[in-house]
């Protein structure tokens, strides 16, 4: 689960009225959230009313239903120029399986890209992710240990040093199989999505 404050001070109301926020702004209903994310109507009620946690993977679900990131539902935008985020400013979001991850880069107007450092515990999988819209794009690059990346149930292992492009409108899943902790950097770039 993600903890009740987030790495940077986030707490689980402010992100339930992100959420609510990001979820009317485009003209979602809760049933429709729950249509196109797969997450339940209790569920994102309970979310957007601050009163339960979700998982990072149910967190990203819900993101990629509004056709948008994790690090623009758990941070304000910032305007558009030179922008330093120290390490303590980094939104950190940590789920109970056993893996992290780092938003290293801010939420800009009218772009929705978002740069991650994730750590994974050594034999944790860190589950399947929803396809986001078509026309997205992921890059990864590992930093340290051995990731085995599913795209559509294709299995690719990667390690220390080898990186991948990949398009972002499949299904994609993060296991480490190694006996240490697995690091690597993803660069994801979503495109407008057409609700």
């Amino acid at each position: 689960m993600i903890s009740e404050r987030v790495g940077n001070g986030l707490d689980m109301a402010e992100l339930g009225q992100r959420l609510r926020a990001e979820r009317r702004q485009r003209g979602f209903t809760l049933e429709d959230l729950a249509a196109v994310s797969g997450v339940s109507r209790s569920m994102l009620s309970e979310v957007e009313r601050g009163s339960r946690v979700p998982t990072v993977l149910v967190l990203d679900r819900i993101a990629t239903g509004l056709g948008t990131s994790i690090a623009r539902l758990l941070r304000d935008e910032v305007p558009a120029e030179r922008l330093v985020l120290r390490r303590e400013e980094q939104t950190v979001a940590r789920d109970e399986a056993g893996w992290e991850r780092r938003v290293l880069s801010p939420v800009l107007p009218g772009v929705d890209f978002e740069f991650m450092r994730t750590t994974i515990d050594p034999g944790v999988n860190a589950g399947v992710f929803l396809p986001h819209s078509p026309g997205s794009r992921e890059y990864l690059a590992v930093e340290a240990g051995v990731l085995r990346l599913s795209l559509d149930g294709d299995n690719v292992v990667l390690r220390q040093g080898d990186s991948i492009f990949y398009p972002g409108d499949c299904h994609h899943g993060f296991a480490n199989t190694d006996t240490v902790p697995c690091v690597y950097y993803l660069a994801m770039d979503i495109a407008a999505a057409a609700h």
